[in-house]
């Protein structure tokens, strides 16, 4: 880890306005109902070289107080014929939140996909049915001829990278493990900032990488992971080293969690360890 010159930061507070009758905050909307709005984009589902789902107009839908969007799809743009009854999937699926009418198994010459897609139980959605993005269920998805990842995208959804020369500290208890003044920081919306540090900026005597992966629809994938050198089950630390064109600034860069480390910005700590 180098030792960047450093400009003397003093930490300050926060200030915000007085909300009330007149001012509210904003903050993110997660509708306390169901809601959907029609899509554009011409969506595939793939199994193997065969498109199991092929529809110009889904639309999308989210299910109450859901941040992240499913895709409903028209009866007639899914290849109904290829579907069964079947029965709810383990627990691992992430969605959907609420319970399905009907859950169907995708059947694909000799290959039976368990719970690849269900229909909602809302009247108001009778003749849509949705797929899952689960990873490895379908083989994959594309919005027109780009494949993506892990869930449909929010249209409304903004990721931007921007460079930073902000002193970003990062701490496992009394242990300083990256101290960077070259950072690219993430803001997502809803989400938390993150904050992309240089390699030479991290002391990896602190680190043991693990085998893990993750994927995102706006980055791409995150395939190094690392944890805490003496606690190897404490998962602190992830990059891209191939992310998606445009985030392409946090390739190689690596990030941490400051849930669960320390995470200073020019004095100022972030997020709760």
């Amino acid at each position: 880890m180098t030792s960047p010159n450093h400009t003397t930061v003093v930490p300050v507070e926060r200030v915000e306005p007085r909300t009330g009758p007149t001012l509210a905050r904003r903050e993110p909307v997660h509708a306390a109902t169901w809601t959907w709005e029609p899509s554009e984009r011409w969506v595939r589902g793939w199994v193997g070289d065969l498109a199991v789902v092929d529809s110009r107009r889904p639309v999308l839908v989210w299910e109450p107080g859901a941040k992240v969007p499913e895709y409903g799809f028209p009866l007639d743009d899914v290849r109904r014929e290829l579907l069964v009854p079947g029965e709810a999937p383990a627990a691992s699926y992430y969605r959907p939140r609420t319970p399905a009418r009907q859950w169907f198994d995708l059947v694909v010459g000799d290959r039976r996909i368990e719970a690849a897609a269900w229909t909602w139980d809302v009247d108001a959605l009778d003749g849509f049915i949705a797929f899952t993005w689960y990873p490895g269920v379908l083989d994959r998805w594309t919005e027109e001829e780009e494949r993506v990842f892990a869930h449909p995208r929010d249209p409304r959804n903004r990721v931007d990278t921007l460079p930073s020369t902000r002193r970003i500290v990062v701490s496992d208890g009394d242990r300083v493990i990256a101290d960077s003044t070259a950072s690219v920081i993430v803001y997502e919306t809803g989400l938390v900032p993150r904050y992309y540090l240089p390699r030479e900026d991290v002391d990896w005597s602190a680190l043991r990488e693990i085998s893990r992966w993750s994927e995102c629809p706006y980055k791409g994938e995150a395939t190094e992971y690392w944890a805490a050198a003496d606690r190897p089950e404490r998962e602190i630390a992830w990059s891209y080293p191939e992310p998606l064109p445009a985030v392409a600034a946090i390739a190689g860069r690596v990030a941490f969690y400051s849930e669960r480390v320390t995470v200073e910005v020019d004095g100022i700590p972030v997020g709760s360890a």
